[in-house]
């Protein structure tokens, strides 16, 4: 039976399944960025990987904050290989993203609420170190019993010990727990290595493959709404 809900962030609550390789690659399109989906992709894993390994995006800054310092990222790799890039595209880029991400996570918040009345809710999340400032910037920060968040507790996904410290901030047996995520390797995989129970909110892919074969998720949806249907089969 299950007792408890564990949620990833990023491509999930803020994108409902679209990676967010995919996201700024529509906006770059949308803004002229004239670079090829090969040269922004390298562009894109320069700037995670920036700040993931700097202490570029400090506890206080919001979700437009952190999405700026990612296309600044971007650009500089860009900058630094020749290509031209408008700076001016940085602000309209990451303002264009925001808005995405705050359109998605209103229309994920009532989700979040109904389960967050039925079971303890868990985050855990590759974040930056400001991921308790984003939640709180969307208005969800009360529906989470706890907080995850990889630069604060040094375990990065797709180690699964990142998500048995969710378990065990919910005080139950992993068998009791939902794992809700968009990356297969990065939150289905390692759920199941550790016991949960898995929904794979499988809508596009990026680096990954969209279509596993021999999948070890329980459920597999296309839509966060159908989150607490799913999980209620699951508890049943």
């Amino acid at each position: 039976m299950i007792k408890g809900v564990l949620l990833d962030y990023g491509g999930t609550i803020d994108t409902n399944g679209l990676h967010w390789g995919g996201v700024l690659w529509n906006s770059y399109q949308k803004y002229g960025v004239q670079i090829d989906q090969e040269i922004f992709s390298k562009a894109y894993s320069f700037g995670e990987r920036a700040l993931a390994i700097h202490p570029i995006v400090k506890p206080g800054h919001t979700f437009l904050d952190t999405l700026r310092l990612k296309v600044e990222q971007q650009f500089q790799f860009l900058k630094d290989n020749g290509f031209q890039v408008n700076p001016e595209n940085i602000e309209l880029i990451a303002t264009d993203c925001h808005l995405f991400a705050k359109t998605t996570v209103a229309q994920a918040a009532p989700v979040l609420a109904q389960l967050s009345k039925q079971y303890p809710l868990v985050m855990v999340s590759n974040f930056y170190g400001n991921i308790n400032s984003v939640l709180n910037d969307f208005g969800i920060a009360a529906y989470f019993n706890a907080v995850v968040e990889s630069a604060v507790v040094g375990v990065r996904k797709p180690n699964p010990a990142i998500y048995q410290l969710g378990v065990d901030a919910l005080q139950l047996p992993a068998e009791a727990c939902v794992v809700i995520g968009d990356s297969y390797s990065k939150d289905i995989v390692p759920a199941h290595e550790i016991g949960c129970k898995t929904i794979w909110l499988n809508v596009q892919g990026w680096e990954e493959t969209a279509t596993k074969i021999d999948s070890v998720a329980d459920v597999e949806i296309n839509d966060f709404a159908l989150v607490p249907e799913e999980v209620t089969k699951l508890r049943s």
